[in-house]
């Protein structure tokens, strides 16, 4: 018998030695958290197809934050539900509105922690499209002007960067150019540039109230069969001065964020949507899965693929368990 010589093995025998040879880590600094602000004092709701997540009133949205910060997570990304909703959805942009207010809120409470607001107008449109129609087709440079309004609103507010996620053609740029005239040239954008029509969405509609009333996005999020394409996105939001590309969803796009990877030096985002968690929380509940390894071993997937930072509701916990 021959003698066995080459043994990977070796550098798998124990605890130390892997930790030594291991390719990737995965840490609290990865991740951002999402937060879903609602008019009103003292509520915290959770919302029914996303576990242990809440729609949360300002005052307790500050608290979660501290939250937030003291496990070390860096970001939190904030999603709101308005007061009121038009065609146009004006309450996007309104400083009164509790995205703003909760921006305002938690950047006095905690000046270092990164606040990213989510640009879109689904949630606060009547009629749930990401933007101002023209019959039942969503106007994409009309909505421009729309987005541009609310990214300076929220830099006003105290957001450090911006992440427009609507997929309208040229949006990177009416944003960039808006900040900067408002005087906002550090305001950074993280733009959902590879962005998918995907059924993961599900559970965020509950959360944002955010479901089309007609209809659906396949004319502006991305066809999931689509791979190649990706990279046309990626390089017009580069070229109109995004600073930091999103591959969403994550998990079932890994292929892309690896192919985004290969070929940027910029930061890579992912989000690990609503869909991906409750199905992980669910499976969980019914004692399928072991949570806590599924969910590090799906994170850790995420940034082996090539991403830097994961938006995750699975932030908080992963962020206790890797303290273990």
């Amino acid at each position: 018998m021959m003698k066995q010589t080459l043994r990977p093995r070796r550098m798998r025998i124990s605890e130390g030695v892997r930790s030594m040879v291991q390719e990737t880590t995965l840490s609290a600094k990865d991740f951002v958290y999402p937060i879903f602000v609602v008019p009103g004092e003292n509520v915290k709701t959770e919302i029914p197809s996303m576990p242990n997540c809440y729609h949360l009133s300002v005052d307790n949205a500050v608290k979660l934050a501290k939250e937030i910060y003291e496990l070390g997570i860096p970001a939190v990304e904030i999603f709101g539900l308005p007061e009121y909703k038009d065609e146009i959805g004006s309450s996007a942009w309104d400083a009164t509105s509790p995205v703003q207010r909760a921006m305002k809120a938690i950047k006095k409470e905690l000046p270092k922690l990164v606040i990213i607001g989510d640009v879109c107008m689904c949630q606060y449109t009547s009629h749930g499209h990401c933007g101002k129609l023209c019959g039942e087709y969503v106007d994409n440079d009309a909505t421009l002007e729309l987005l541009a309004k609310v990214a300076v609103s929220q830099a006003e507010a105290g957001a450090d960067m911006i992440a427009p996620s609507d997929m309208m053609d040229g949006r990177v740029a009416a944003i960039r150019e808006a900040l900067d005239a408002a005087g906002f040239i550090n305001v950074s954008i993280m733009s959902y540039a590879v962005k998918y029509a995907s059924g993961y969405y599900g559970p965020f509609r509950d959360a944002a109230d955010s479901a089309p009333q007609f209809g659906d996005r396949r004319s502006y999020q991305m066809d999931p069969a689509n791979s190649r394409e990706a990279m046309k996105e990626v390089e017009l939001d580069l070229a109109e001065g995004a600073d930091i590309i999103m591959v969403k969803p994550a998990l079932a796009y890994l292929d892309i964020v690896r192919q985004v990877r290969d070929n940027i030096d910029h930061p890579i985002a992912v989000y690990n949507v609503s869909g991906e968690y409750a199905m992980v929380k669910a499976a969980a509940a019914n004692g399928w899965i072991d949570e806590k390894r599924i969910v590090l071993e799906t994170l850790t997937s995420m940034k082996r693929a090539g991403a830097d930072i994961i938006i995750t509701y699975h932030a908080i916990d992963a962020a206790r368990w890797l303290k273990e």
